[in-house]
């Protein structure tokens, strides 16, 4: 630590004498002037050159989407001509400095500030992903600013010497500072290089949705190893330096991740056999229902008629009951329940209510046509039901024993028989009581 504060005393004292150097040599101030010069330049060819730039980027509507996609990354890149115009500009600049004063000090300072205001717009302006944002203004821009007064180098040689041990193992800070770095570029690359393959896979509808899901789970795993595997090449980390970690972490938290392991392995199972996949509507044994939107790695979504989310383990679909009302290839049974007066030719009933159940466009005749049974005599009214068979779940977009209990309605009041209502006789006993006015 006492090293590295005179380290940076001696590079600060060094500073402040090269500037009062400058401030009284004429040639540092002509150095000075092109300089400033090059970026009043770079400004005036930016906003000449920026318009004409977009507008030949701004593609009409029906050429392909590969042009405006490489339409739109030139222009997002285009904070940065401003930066690398003056960089330019002043290295041209150096040239003539070095040639004609014999001396370029200032003007090299100049194009160091320029590599810092390229990276400052490149990170605040270009990067639109939060987490690279956020580590290009923890490492680019502070490295920018040491780069800016010569000291980058020094602060390389002091976190590649400050040694972090961990076990058996051993590492600098600026290892760590690269691992960070290179993980996280790699993981986001990787994470939207699954979701591009995902929408891919997706589209692809002459695939079984049992199928696409698992193409997407496997082509998710895929990405992520290689990933893994690129930032281990990456970092020069042997795949056996990490058997001891890894066994310490195996044991410590083996037991704490069995469920984790076992809602993984259940949903690879589920997507292997395809008896549940997205957009089946299920009931488990717990009671939970609805229509299922996304299956993940540990858990699947369950989306209910009235809109609220179920997130379900994936376990819980291999060692419980689970009813699946959109099983492809077959068809769903309701039945409506309604009555009749006693007053009625019960015989005639079922003739009437299948034939009107019969003309609704969702009613198959197939496994089986419409069936009036009579349930029971009940207390206030005879009491019977019709079942019938259609494709789809009777709710949400679905109304089948709303509509078929229409049909019913207006069957029986066509043919006058009378819909009962509760009834009740009262008998009492002896006389009235009499009211006195």
């Amino acid at each position: 630590m006492e090293n590295l504060q005179s380290t940076i005393q001696s590079y600060l004292d060094t500073g402040l004498g090269q500037l009062v150097e400058w401030l009284l040599s004429p040639q540092a101030w002509v150095q000075f002037a092109l300089v400033v010069g090059a970026y009043i330049l770079a400004r005036l060819l930016s906003a000449m050159v920026t318009p004409s730039i977009k507008r030949l980027l701004t593609f009409k509507a029906d050429r392909p989407a590969v042009l405006h996609s490489i339409g739109g990354f030139i222009k997002l890149l285009l904070p940065l001509l401003l930066p690398l115009l003056a960089y330019g500009l002043t290295a041209a600049a150096e040239v003539i400095g070095s040639a004609t004063l014999g001396s370029s000090e200032v003007i090299a300072l100049g194009k160091r500030i320029f590599v810092f205001l390229a990276l400052r717009t490149f990170v605040n302006q270009v990067l639109q992903v939060p987490l690279l944002r956020a580590l290009g203004r923890l490492v680019l821009i502070p490295a920018g600013l040491l780069y800016v007064f010569g000291v980058l180098q020094p602060v390389l040689d002091f976190l590649s010497s400050t040694i972090v041990p961990l076990g058996n193992l051993s590492f600098d800070l600026l290892w760590l500072i690269k691992l960070i770095c290179f993980a996280a570029i790699i993981f986001w690359l990787g994470g939207w290089s699954n979701s591009k393959s995902s929408d891919y896979l997706n589209q692809q509808e002459e695939m079984e949705p049992a199928t696409r899901q698992l193409a997407v789970k496997a082509s998710e795993i895929a990405i992520y190893g290689i990933a893994f595997l690129v930032l281990m090449n990456v970092m020069d980390i042997s795949l056996s330096a990490l058997t001891i970690l890894g066994g310490a972490i195996g044991v410590g938290l083996g037991f704490g991740l069995q469920k984790i392991a076992s809602n993984f392995i259940s949903g690879v199972i589920l997507l292997l056999e395809g008896q549940a996949t997205v957009g089946d509507y299920v009931e488990l044994d717990g009671g939970e229902q609805g229509k299922i939107v996304k299956m993940m790695a540990r858990a699947i979504i369950l989306e209910t008629f009235d809109g609220k989310w179920i997130v379900v383990p994936n376990e819980d679909f291999i060692v419980t009951r689970v009813i699946n009302y959109s099983d492809s290839g077959s068809a769903n049974r309701y039945e409506a329940p309604f009555s009749v007066s006693y007053d009625t030719d019960i015989n005639k009933v079922p003739d009437i209510v299948e034939a009107a159940v019969a003309t609704h466009p969702s009613v198959l005749d197939k496994p089986f046509p419409p069936d009036c049974e009579l349930r029971a005599l009940g207390d206030n009214g005879i009491e019977f039901a019709v079942e019938f068979w259609v494709n789809g779940l009777d709710d949400g977009p679905n109304k089948f024993t709303s509509d078929v209990l229409f049909l019913v309605w207006n069957a029986l009041k066509d043919n006058d028989i009378e819909i009962p209502y509760p009834q009740r006789v009262v008998e009492i006993k002896g006389t009235l009581p009499t009211i006195s006015k």
